[in-house]
């Protein structure tokens, strides 16, 4: 292929996803518009940069390649959710059916890599002592720099017995670690129930907040009366997945009125979700909520909305952020765009995405506390140490949360 043909190429594929995000498929432009003379202006700045590639560059690059990166970053420019798919990779996309085996952990992206956002206990991520805020840099022999967060996720499924090797950069150690995980089919772990102070504190731990999860959490709250339960612990710490109707929900059988989130986009109206007391459970018992940096999505629009309500509250660590709606956009090559077109809001109108959810009363969480420096200890010189009792791990989140809530009165 001549090289101007390979540069118009370049540039074709610019202007297509330009034209996307501008909607003129559909709509016209208006010369009055100045965003959208704005977008069109810079359509010569990377021309002019895509031309100086093709000829100037060390060695005459792999055209696909770069057309390929340059569209990418231009999607993960917006937020990490926003993906774009060679048609190779949407092949692929459109073929998983889900169901298939993993490791335990939720993922998204942050400084351009995968970063763990949390990790299923018990799971083999779990037991390879993975944590919230670790950079997985490589799945197997792909940099996740040059993968999109939808091909990320497909990358950690694979068959039950099946091996997933990642390197994992940690905090304060300079290299990162090989970790090789077997990926296993486990269904989610059902809600978990604790009693505290004579069963008068109903602790709840939710693994996933999705339809089935929320219906045991109902029953629960609805034998409190029976039980002698009356106050609430939701523990929402590393909760990540589930669905945002069933967050909605869930923050209803709290509250008997009130707005519980918002959703708006620059294309999708604004919508209002508002707590019916049809729907409620308990509306007066004392809640605490637990959060951490593994929460995320559902559980942080349930956060948010007991918190802005005055319902709860909250104990822990700010959450990740992560609440936008997404729309997949196929083109005429292929390939496909996955936008986020609607982001969540609090009731006090914090985009979740943008903002996430800062408790009340902050506690850093045990994994937090016992970061240290990179054990440069060689075997010889841990010989000669004397053996030590493992030290035992208080969970200062939940303490204080028991503390908080045996202050209050029901």
């Amino acid at each position: 292929m001549p090289k101007i043909s390979k540069i118009l190429l370049l540039a074709v594929s610019v202007v297509l996803v330009v034209t996307v995000f501008l909607g003129v498929n559909s709509n016209p432009v208006s010369a009055a518009s100045e965003p959208q003379d704005g977008a069109y202006r810079q359509i010569n700045v990377y021309s002019e940069v895509l031309r100086h590639i093709q000829t100037d560059y060390v060695e005459e690059p792999n055209i696909n390649a770069v057309t390929n990166g340059a569209l990418r970053g231009l999607l993960e420019s917006l937020d990490a959710d926003s993906s774009y798919l060679t048609p190779e990779d949407y092949k692929a996309f459109k073929a998983d059916k889900g169901g298939k085996a993993q490791v335990g952990i939720n993922v998204s992206k942050r400084f351009g890599y995968a970063t763990v956002v949390s990790v299923v206990p018990g799971s083999p991520a779990d037991k390879a002592n993975l944590s919230d805020g670790d950079i997985i840099e490589a799945i197997g022999p792909q940099d996740t720099r040059d993968i999109s967060l939808a091909m990320i996720q497909l990358l950690l499924e694979g068959a039950p017995g099946s091996e997933l090797t990642v390197s994992v950069v940690r905090p304060r150690k300079a290299a990162p670690d090989k970790i090789v995980m077997t990926r296993v089919s486990t269904p989610p772990a059902p809600v978990a129930e604790t009693m505290y102070e004579n069963s008068s504190i109903l602790y709840l731990k939710p693994g996933v907040l999705d339809h089935d999860h929320v219906q045991q959490i109902e029953a629960k709250l609805k034998a409190m009366p029976k039980v002698g339960n009356k106050k609430i612990l939701l523990d929402l710490r590393d909760v990540a997945a589930g669905d945002m109707p069933e967050a909605t929900r869930l923050a209803n059988f709290f509250l008997k009125d009130g707005t519980i989130a918002m959703l708006e986009g620059q294309k999708v109206a604004k919508q209002t979700f508002t707590a019916e007391a049809s729907k409620a459970i308990n509306t007066t018992a004392p809640v605490v909520v637990l959060v951490n940096r593994g929460t995320a999505g559902p559980a942080e629009l349930v956060a948010a909305a007991l918190l802005d309500n005055k319902r709860a509250d909250l104990v822990g660590e700010k959450t990740f952020g992560e609440g936008a709606q997404q729309k997949t956009f196929e083109l005429p090559d292929g390939a496909a765009l996955i936008l986020s077109i609607a982001k969540y809001e609090s009731p006090s109108g914090k985009k979740l995405q943008d903002d996430g959810v800062t408790p009340g009363v902050l506690v850093a969480s045990a994994a937090e506390d016992a970061v240290a420096e990179e054990d440069t200890t060689t075997p010889a010189e841990k010989a000669q140490q004397p053996l030590q009792k493992p030290a035992v791990t208080v969970d200062e989140q939940l303490t204080k949360a028991l503390d908080l809530l045996k202050s209050k009165s029901a």
